[in-house]
């Protein structure tokens, strides 16, 4: 029995680097994991849309019963240039795959953890929504919209038993960005584990009074 045994967990973006990382540590938790990514989980949706975001969190109620834990880890990067030169398709892509997403899978889990008084959601953002960083206007934009969409769920959820908080990440040790950034000492980076770790303690009881915090884990970079 471990310490998420009868708790469900959503985990979106979970086929990514830092996704399956924390659908390990969930599932040897004792959690029922859903995990949820475009491609290579066990529900495919595209979160950016919000009839898919909100299927997704169906099946997951519907399979299971109940919603416990969102873990929203489904992002993307983009950047390179200066505002002057960015792109509304950047802007945009920012925009839908950082908040949009986020929004839209929040917005159809709500209801089910406020039926059931009880919910954790936690958003993976980035130190630029706190720290931002010239020629990454649209991501850095998107990631500080993030922050103010989960501070906000925090006030509308706290009477409900629903906690919502947002984890600061800087570069993650994955093998997209050492793939980016070959040159560059990994070792100093933000490990996976570590995050899943964090993630494990905020979504879990002993977190219960911690609500609308944003929390760096900025490794040694």
């Amino acid at each position: 029995m471990g310490e998420y045994t009868g708790r469900v967990v959503l985990i979106t973006g979970a086929s990514g680097g830092l996704g399956t990382a924390v659908t390990r540590a969930f599932a040897e938790a004792g959690a029922e994991v859903a995990a949820v990514s475009r491609t290579g989980s066990e529900i495919s949706a595209d979160l950016t849309r919000p009839e898919e975001a909100a299927r997704a969190v169906e099946a997951v109620r519907t399979r299971f019963g109940r919603l416990d834990v969102l873990l929203h880890l489904a992002g993307g990067f983009d950047g390179g240039t200066a505002v002057a030169e960015t792109t509304d398709l950047v802007w945009n892509r920012m925009f839908g795959l950082n908040v949009n997403s986020a929004f839209y899978t929040a917005r159809a889990t709500l209801p089910v953890m406020t039926a059931a008084g009880y919910g954790r959601i936690v958003a993976i953002g980035s130190k630029t929504a706190v720290e931002p960083v010239a020629t990454l206007a649209a991501y850095g934009a998107s990631k500080a919209a993030l922050v103010a969409l989960m501070r906000t769920i925090a006030l509308e959820g706290k009477r409900a038993g629903i906690t919502a908080n947002v984890v600061l990440p800087s570069v993650i040790d994955t093998p997209a960005n050492r793939a980016a950034e070959p040159a560059a000492d990994s070792s100093r980076w933000v490990q996976p584990e570590s995050i899943a770790r964090l993630l494990l303690w905020l979504a879990s009881e002993a977190a219960a009074d911690v609500n609308g915090a944003v929390i760096p884990i900025y490794g040694r970079v």
